[in-house]
């Protein structure tokens, strides 16, 4: 059996095995984000995706970054970062302004939204820790991790870490 998309080629339906891998993936897709999204507004008042803006600038010199290229790397478009942006501005954890040559506005995290950081990572390390890393080893671990990177990059994925620029766990 097949289906015909718009573009009229034909497509396979997923066969029994692929059916029950994609079942457990898009599972995946579905609860894990909602997990930690619970985790830390419960335990720290932030969304998930609050929380990857203020890693992610808290990751790089100056702590500042364009607003497209922290975009890019928290795999959001502008407009879902904007919002993001906007609620943290409201609570002083970053701060956005025009950059150096005014053609860009950047985002820098403040030392409160940095404090703020380190009080959150412990919490959430720790859920991702329990759902995601423990119940895995190590091979199975960077299985995956290499899987997510050809899938990111099947997407199109700004920002996509390719395997082939992924360090070695040197075991």
């Amino acid at each position: 059996m097949s289906s015909t998309p718009a573009e009229g080629r034909e497509v396979p339906w997923l066969d029994d095995d692929e059916l029950a891998d994609w079942l457990a993936i898009s599972g995946v897709l579905l609860v894990l984000p909602a997990v930690l999204d619970a985790q830390l507004q419960r335990d720290a008042g932030v969304s998930l995706f609050s929380y990857l803006v203020m890693a992610r600038l808290s990751e790089v010199p100056e702590r500042t970054l364009q607003m497209s290229q922290l975009a890019a790397i928290t795999h959001g478009s502008l407009s879902k970062l904007s919002h993001a942006v906007t609620s943290l501005e409201r609570h002083g954890w970053v701060r956005r302004r025009p950059s150096g040559e005014g053609r860009a506005t950047v985002a820098t995290l403040t030392d409160a939204g940095h404090e703020k950081l380190v009080r959150t990572a412990p919490g959430h390390v720790a859920t991702v820790r329990e759902v995601v890393l423990d119940p895995l080893a190590p091979q199975q671990r960077r299985a995956l991790a290499d899987a997510a990177a050809l899938v990111l990059g099947a997407l199109g994925a700004a920002g996509a870490l390719r395997v082939a620029d992924r360090p070695s766990s040197g075991g």
